[in-house]
């Protein structure tokens, strides 16, 4: 839960809370995705080897790839261990989008809105266009 308190920096606290738990949240789900993936690999098949092919993809084209896979079929171990990947490349940029978001609307901040919007172009950048 987050609360705002009325002195100085009490905000700033409870925001630093909420993106640690962006960050514990996201890397959890992530774990627990790739796990039941995997295990469920080995379960299938006896090796943990997935058919993967990434060369000169970003994020989006992988996204869209594997969801592509999804609707061709029913759910498979590959297409849980993809949702892994995606939640653990989409944490930090879910972090970075909160805290612009908290600098921009909570503390009406323009310096740190500002730092906030540029790494969160470039973690665009970096994920959907290079």
């Amino acid at each position: 839960m987050i609360r705002f308190s009325t002195h100085p920096g009490g905000c700033r606290f409870q925001i630093e809370t909420f993106v640690g738990y962006i960050l514990l949240l996201g890397l959890l789900g992530s774990v627990t995705l790739l796990l039941i993936g995997m295990s469920w690999r080995w379960l299938e098949t006896g090796t943990l080897q997935l058919d993967y092919s990434l060369g000169g993809m970003n994020l989006f084209r992988f996204m869209v790839a594997e969801m592509q896979l999804l609707t061709h079929g029913t759910i498979s171990p590959r297409i849980i261990v993809s949702l892994g990947i995606t939640v653990l490349l989409l944490t930090p940029y879910l972090r970075v989008l909160s805290s612009m978001l908290y600098f921009a609307i909570a503390e009406h901040d323009i310096k740190y809105t500002c730092f906030s919007g540029f790494v969160l172009a470039v973690l665009t950048y970096s994920l959907f266009l290079s």
